[in-house]
């Protein structure tokens, strides 16, 4: 049988946000369909795509919830397509970290991030893969939700392009094919 896999980027929804901090997951699943040179099609609770790769069934989400509501996408999708928790990967931003640095890790806390909270409350359980993609923390007290909901300045953009989306999409790979713990040991800085 066919291994099966869950790639989730958080993101919201809307013109307005393509660009921002926050929506750095759908950035990284759009790189990585890109890549594979499949389309994304819109399904109920989000877009989806899918690819095989190494022998492995691969399907990558844009939940449509807005962020607060991601569990909803997620566990849906997990349902779905019948996929374990063990084979689920969220991809999302982390303003605990620098820009452009990558973390996986096979569980955590969700940090005051919304969509990890919504993943939490509905899955029940923090145990599952979650790849950090640094957004830097630079904004004064109470402006955190207009830093993350802002747009990545020009010098950003340009490492987004250069390699910081490759590299986050290698990480999302390499969890399906080697697993969490060789991909932390390969790529976490």
């Amino acid at each position: 049988m066919i291994m099966k896999y869950l790639i989730v980027g958080l993101g919201n929804p809307g013109a307005k946000y393509v660009d921002t901090r926050h929506n750095i997951g759908f950035m990284v699943v759009d790189h990585l369909a890109q890549s594979q040179k499949v389309q994304f099609s819109e399904d109920k609770l989000g877009s989806i795509a899918n690819f095989k790769y190494k022998g492995r069934l691969f399907y990558l989400l844009k939940p449509n919830t807005y962020m607060n509501l991601s569990g909803k996408s997620v566990n849906y999708h997990l349902q779905q397509l019948k996929i374990s928790v063990e084979n689920l990967l969220v991809i999302t931003d982390d303003i605990a970290l620098d820009f452009g640095r990558l973390r996986l890790r096979v569980k955590g806390s969700a940090g005051g991030h919304n969509g990890l909270k919504s993943i939490e409350a509905t899955l029940q359980t923090a145990k599952y893969c979650r790849l950090k993609f640094g957004v830097g923390n630079d904004f004064h007290s109470g402006m955190q939700a207009d830093y993350v909901l802002s747009d990545f300045d020009l010098n950003e953009q340009k490492e987004l392009g250069e390699s910081l989306l490759e590299r986050a999409s290698q990480m999302a790979l390499s969890f399906g094919t080697i697993g969490p713990i060789h991909t932390m040991n390969q790529f976490n800085q």
